[in-house]
């Protein structure tokens, strides 16, 4: 049997899950969120302290950091949870080459910058099946909020990152680079709603619209029933005709440049310049009347 603990940041409506088991005290880390004050370029570690402290107080052996996918609007704690668990593991789908490539340009990276998914200590093939101790993954492919999304299978929980939100939020936008609203509506509608509905959904973020109280947990029956924005009745046609308009209208996540430079490098920080700093780099369009 395994067991869940959420933690959430509320800076980037983040949940960083833990996932482990009592008995063998084996244990995954799901998203894990470093704090960033972008004004001051400084990076803490209280929030991931947190999940530290819960791991070492239960005295969990930490196999995997998992990381659903490259994210947009948080940097990843992988790096500082590897220095408290060096034997742990950072993983991601294989098909993280596809963003290393595609950003590489759009940062002008040095040439060296590996687009391989290197970085990475594991990288993970669609449907793959791994272990982390006694506990059994399934690693299930959720393509279109990037390409290198996946959702991962535990037991009788899916923990779904950005492809799939609670039923009153909906799911992930579509409209960065090598996204695709085509794609997303294949992997939850002939996908995740595939699973039984008695599946529970551990989702990536909770934006509390309307101002309700945290929620994180659903389960596949209910998404299929009541999300807004993909019912199992909806059609491919409408739910890209929404994602579209709905995705064109949606403002630049703050933390876009610095979490996408920083989490595709598997939380590596970028090398000091020659007078010893270290900076993430912004891209600029200038756009005059």
């Amino acid at each position: 049997m395994i067991n869940v603990k959420s933690f959430y940041d509320e800076n980037t409506n983040t949940l960083t899950y833990v996932v482990y088991s009592l008995g063998s005290k084996d244990a995954i880390v799901i998203d894990s969120v470093l704090d960033f004050d972008q004004a001051s370029g400084k990076i803490t570690d209280f929030s991931l302290q947190k999940v530290i402290q819960f791991l070492q107080t239960n005295d969990l052996k930490l196999h995997y950091i998992l990381e659903t996918h490259v994210h947009a609007d948080h940097l990843t704690g992988a790096q500082v949870l590897k220095k408290y668990y060096p034997q742990a593991k950072i993983a991601i789908s294989k098909k993280i080459n596809i963003v290393q490539q595609t950003f590489k340009d759009i940062f002008h990276l040095d040439e060296k910058f590996p687009t391989d998914g290197s970085q990475f200590d594991k990288l993970i093939s669609d449907n793959e099946n791994f272990f982390a101790g006694v506990i059994s993954i399934k690693a299930l492919p959720t393509p279109g909020h990037t390409p290198a999304c996946l959702s991962f299978f535990i037991d009788d929980c899916l923990f779904t990152g950005d492809a799939l939100f609670m039923p009153d939020f909906g799911t992930g936008r579509c409209d960065f680079p090598a996204g695709s609203a085509t794609e997303l509506y294949h992997s939850v509608h002939f996908g995740l709603y595939q699973l039984p509905d008695k599946t529970r959904v551990f989702v990536g973020h909770d934006y509390q619209p309307g101002g309700r109280e945290l929620k994180f947990e659903t389960t596949i029956g209910e998404s299929k029933k009541n999300n807004k924005q993909l019912k199992q009745e909806t059609s491919k046609d409408e739910f890209i005709n929404f994602r579209t308009q709905r995705d064109s209208v949606l403002a630049t996540p703050k933390l876009l440049y610095p979490s996408i430079q920083f989490n595709m490098n598997a939380g590596i920080m970028p090398k000091p310049e020659v007078n010893g700093k270290i900076f993430f780099k912004l891209p600029i369009s200038m756009k005059l009347t």
